[in-house]
Parts: structure tokens; sequence; C-alpha cells
């Protein structure tokens, strides 16, 4: 009962509703399979990211800049990206919320004290829990006719 207690609820609460309107989106896009399997270890991958500590990636992103080469390649893809952001920026501004909601929830699971595997876990769960639930109220929805 006190692990109950100790979560972060109100940041759960949210993943999970970030998390069905994503998955709300892509069932309503009608993506192949092979898209919902990119997408889950995509989640994976991010949420594993966000869970790495901060001087960890700091090491990373100092491998990033040691050659000229290196940071022309950043800079052009950062050049991209910004073009991405503009062309789809209804796109990213679904993603950064994503983002946010995570790093809340991840922020919330090192207040509360759980380990890093536990958070992980957890983060992982209650976002492809969220996925689910996106996915089965758009399928009922549309199957009873109250979305076309």
């Amino acid at each position: 009962m006190a692990f109950l207690k100790r979560l972060p609820w109100f940041s759960l609460i949210l993943l999970l509703l970030t998390y069905t309107t994503f998955g709300w989106v892509l069932s309503r896009s009608r993506t192949q399979p092979i898209l919902w399997l990119a997408v889950a270890i995509a989640i994976v991958i991010f949420i594993a990211i966000l869970t790495i500590p901060l001087s960890k990636m700091a090491d990373y992103s100092v491998s990033l800049f040691r050659s000229n080469l290196r940071s022309f390649g950043i800079a052009v893809l950062g050049a991209f990206l910004f073009f991405l952001i503009m062309a789809r920026f209804r796109l990213f501004l679904d993603t950064l919320v994503i983002i946010a909601v995570t790093m809340l929830v991840k922020i919330d699971f090192q207040a509360a004290g759980f380990s890093q595997i536990l958070a992980f876990w957890l983060t992982v769960a209650f976002s492809f829990a969220g996925l689910a639930l996106g996915v089965l109220a758009e399928k009922l929805m549309f199957n009873y006719g109250l979305i076309f």
C-alpha cells in the first residue's frame, strides 16, 4: 500500500492521457502493423534515453563534437530538424508534449525515490497502456458509428 501512495499519480495520469491521444491518432491514420512495432521500439528507446543519468549523457554528447565533420553533420541535421519543425508544426507540438510529460514523470519518480529501473518499467507500462487505450477507444467509436 505504501508503494501505491508513493507513485506520482498526477503525472502518470497525464502520461496515460498523452499516449492515449497518440494511440488514437496512430489508429485513426490506419497505420501498418510494422509501424506499430517501430513505435513501440521507439517508445522504449526514448524512455531508456531519459533514464540515463545526465553525466553519462554529457560524455556521449562530447564525443559527437570531436571532429569538424561530426560538427558539420550535427549542424546540417539541426537545420533539417528545424525545417521539419516549421513544415510540420502540429506534429512537433504533439511530440513536444510527449517529451515534456515523460520528463515530468521521470522527475516525479526521482523525487519519490524510485530506482531508475523501476521508474523505467512503470513509465513503459503506462505509456503502452495509454497507447492501447487510444487504439481501443478509436476502434470502439469507429465500430459504433460515433466517428467516421
